[in-house]
């Protein structure tokens, strides 16, 4: 992560970039730092519903928001870009060898191999945390589909890891309220959705001792909502539109969300989990890169509510397996794995759809050896394959041409097929009483989720379970209330400069603000303009 691009990642006397398997082979530095031209076949695809409307942009410039992402001219994503324009920071092998130490574990490979590449304060949770304080995790899920793929999962393994490592508490938001306020979709059946992606989120192995799932429409309460007013009132529309790129055409519902999506990067949102101090525990958010907007305005509103300013670590994104110019699409079943996807179907999509770096004739081949900063099986064993002697091997023998296309395939097939053959068995476990068991906002004791669990986690109970949080409901142990005064300005107009907000912006973000401003208030004059020919039409 202390590189800046992949120039010191390739072997130049080798015919192939080795990409991750020169990090894996090499020292903590080299392990540590993401392949910016290659890894990035994590490229043009999120981790989420929302895949990109195009592979790239006409205009050759890249897009990256919460709910569009398209590559430059090229179809990839200059992450280096990225990094500079959102003002975050790379993470370097020395903070990943500091949070080996505390934790006494070794770095998971999407943190290894930058897959996790980026952050915000991360060092400071660190820290904190080597002094013996306390935090929580909190990342989503916006739940718009029946199953997931692969690349949903992704940032569930690596928050599950990072639960287990720190052993911490974890909440985890199903934004059911986004989805059909985005989506042509009915209030009930994103409602629904929102229970059935709970499922395979738990499936990932999440324990309720220590985690917390709710939906939006369901918990909304008193503690919650209030969080949501105070980070409202720092944010006026002109910064909405500038960091989301709302325009004339979107409904107020949706300008009106960010808010709700911020709030549960504070602690006070869950009484029955953390008490009611704003400054209990601090937050550390995993997360895809084009989250990072909707938490930047939640770190710059932090200190004016009287909050700790929510840390981020922030991935890359997740191949298509069509290619990184392609899209994962839910009317395209042949573009993603799925959870459901049986071991013949696995088989057959990879063999028939993942993207191939090999040559157009074995000889071919065999001579020049495949190009793996293109092939998805290669992309993809980055991803699933926890091995990294393993790994190394096959991407040695792959770009030297000893291994064929159809070969790395199989090895994709054979790490894949296990792994989700062993979520489907631990999905089938989850029943409606364990979904409720996760949801329910029954008083926990605080100190009980910190540390070691012993024993397996208690049955589901057999009596009615509530999903609404509320003011009454607050954990034993917890840190008590806030010393009164201690939020500041509570949002006093967010036009002011916020004392203690995040450094201004850079030249570089404050072009980029202005350009999706100018961007949306093309889309608003076009809709106008559409309206008035309609208008006219109709006289």
């Amino acid at each position: 992560a202390a590189s800046s691009g992949p120039s010191s990642r390739v072997e130049s006397t080798a015919r192939f970039s080795w990409t991750f398997v020169s990090a894996i082979g090499g020292s903590q530095s080299e392990m540590s730092a993401p392949v910016d031209e290659v890894a990035a076949g994590v490229a043009s695809m999120s981790t989420g519903d929302d895949q990109p409307s195009e592979s790239s942009n006409a205009g050759g410039e890249q897009v990256v928001t919460p709910w569009d992402v398209a590559g430059g001219a090229d179809g990839k994503i200059d992450y280096a870009k990225l990094v500079n324009e959102f003002g975050c920071a790379t993470i370097d092998d020395a903070l990943i060898a500091r949070i080996e130490k505390v934790t006494g574990r070794r770095a998971h490979p999407f943190l290894r191999r930058g897959m996790f590449f980026a952050h915000r304060e991360l060092d400071q949770i660190v820290t904190a945390y080597e002094k013996g304080e306390k935090f929580y995790l909190y990342t989503g899920r916006g739940p718009s589909s029946e199953a997931l793929h692969l690349g949903h999962l992704i940032p569930f393994h690596f928050t599950k890891w990072l639960q287990e490592a720190f052993k911490v508490p974890l909440v985890i938001q199903l934004t059911d309220d986004e989805k059909f306020l985005w989506k042509s979709m009915k209030l009930e059946d994103a409602r629904r959705l929102a229970r059935e992606n709970a499922k395979d989120i738990i499936a990932c192995g999440f324990d309720p001792r220590r985690t917390f799932i709710f939906s939006d429409v369901n918990y909304m309460c008193t503690p919650f909502y209030l969080n949501v007013l105070k980070i409202a009132k720092c944010v006026t529309f002109n910064q909405a539109r500038g960091i989301f790129g709302f325009s004339g055409e979107s409904n107020i519902g949706q300008v009106g969300f960010p808010p709700t999506q911020a709030a549960p990067a504070f602690p006070d949102c869950f009484p029955h989990l953390f008490g009611t101090d704003k400054k209990s525990l601090r937050c550390l958010i995993p997360c895809a890169i084009d989250q990072d907007p909707y938490f930047r305005m939640t770190r710059d509103a932090a200190p004016r509510i009287g909050g700790y300013k929510p840390a981020l670590i922030e991935s890359r994104f997740f191949p298509a397996l069509k290619g990184e110019s392609g899209k994962m699409s839910a009317s395209d079943p042949t573009s993603a794995i799925y959870v459901t996807d049986t071991p013949k179907q696995i088989k057959d999509k990879v063999n028939k759809y993942a993207f191939s770096g090999g040559r157009l004739t074995v000889e071919e081949h065999r001579e020049k050896g495949g190009d793996l900063e293109v092939d998805i099986s290669w992309k993809w064993l980055n991803f699933f394959m926890d091995d990294d002697d393993k790994l190394r091997t096959i991407g040695e023998a792959y770009g030297s041409g000893a291994m064929l296309s159809g070969e790395i395939k199989k090895e994709l097939v054979e790490c894949l097929t296990p792994m989700i053959v062993a979520h489907q068995e631990a999905r089938a476990k989850v029943s409606d009483a364990v979904v409720d068991q996760f949801f329910s906002t029954a008083p926990r004791d605080f100190d009980s989720m910190f540390g070691e669990l012993v024993g397996d986690a208690p049955a589901p109970s057999e009596g009615p379970v509530s999903f609404q949080g509320g003011e009454n409901l607050v954990a034993s142990n917890a840190p008590g209330p806030a010393v009164a005064g201690g939020e500041g300005n509570q949002g006093d107009d967010a036009g002011s400069a916020a004392a203690g907000g995040d450094q201004p912006l850079s030249k570089s973000e404050l072009k980029r603000i202005a350009k999706e401003k100018q961007i949306a208030e093309k889309k608003a004059a076009k809709a106008a303009e559409k309206a008035a020919k309609a208008a006219a039409a109709a006289q």
